[in-house]
């Protein structure tokens, strides 16, 4: 099932996601990882970011950037993987869900926790 632009728009004011390359890019992950991603955040406008603790230079904000919920090992594994394969180089590991973003301007090759 394909990720939809609409899971991906700002849920306060419908703000739309801006970079297609990160849309295609992050469906391919999702195929190639044969899982659903339920995607708990993906574009923000300023407001919605300040709301949910989003600091000043959020990839959200410029939208490349989503969190895919991730409750368990296998489930982050599986996501994680689909990410490295389709060429994400971004990604932060949390409890509950993945962040991965393509932002440029952002120190590549890192993954975080």
């Amino acid at each position: 099932m394909k990720i939809t632009k609409d899971e991906m728009r700002c849920p306060c004011c419908g703000k739309e996601w801006t970079d297609e390359g990160f849309y295609l890019r992050i469906n391919r992950a999702r195929n190639i990882s044969g899982v659903s991603y339920l995607i708990n955040s993906g574009c923000r406008c300023v407001e919605h970011n300040k709301s949910v603790g989003g600091v000043e230079t959020s990839s959200h904000l410029i939208g490349c950037a989503a969190d895919i919920k991730a409750t368990d090992s296998h489930s982050r594994f599986i996501i994680v993987y689909g990410l490295i394969m389709a060429g994400f180089s971004r990604i932060h590991i949390s409890d509950d869900f993945i962040h991965v973003d393509s932002d440029r301007n952002k120190t590549q090759e890192v993954m975080w926790r």
